[in-house]
């Protein structure tokens, strides 16, 4: 966790919002370089179903410089929902996309945006926020754990269609 001062700075150099459709192409191009994959249309259909439908319990956000001048037009974005119910769980917030800029990485973004994700939660009344993360993921493992998230009651589990 950021301490007090470098928290207030980095509020007064950074916004969070709700992503608009001028965010789309940005974050398409944040994904890009960092995946190495274009994805335009699987990030459409992101912005379309987590930024404009059932806004009360899905948010699509970004941390946008404050100063146009000073860096790219999106620093990071996340992305989560509430779902609930599915074998026994009480609903609770999913967060499944969370990215910062390379370049822009170790400053607090990706902290802020899973603060503000998190704040979202909280307004609707969720007190619980889950995660998966790839075990040869170190980077987003890292990061959640600094979040002071852990391993959850339930155990993810998979089938090899293409080996039966």
């Amino acid at each position: 966790m950021t301490d007090a001062p470098e928290k207030r700075l980095l509020e007064e150099s950074l916004r969070i919002r709700k992503a608009t459709s001028e965010h789309l192409q940005h974050a398409i191009d944040l994904d890009a370089r960092i995946t190495g994959q274009p994805k335009p249309e699987y990030w459409q259909d992101i912005f379309e179903r987590y930024g404009s439908r059932h806004v009360d319990e899905r948010f699509f956000l970004v941390a946008e410089p404050r100063d146009p001048s000073s860096g790219p037009e999106i620093l990071g974005l996340i992305v989560g929902e509430v779902r609930g119910w599915e074998f026994g769980s009480e609903p609770c917030g999913w967060v499944f996309a969370v990215s910062v800029d390379p370049d822009y990485r170790q400053q607090g973004i990706g902290e802020a945006l899973f603060q503000a994700l998190c704040e979202k939660f909280r307004e609707i009344g969720i007190t619980t926020v889950r995660t998966m993360v790839r075990r040869q993921d170190p980077l987003h493992m890292s990061f959640f754990r600094s979040e002071g998230m852990m391993a959850g009651p339930y155990i993810q589990m998979e089938l090899n269609l293409e080996d039966e």
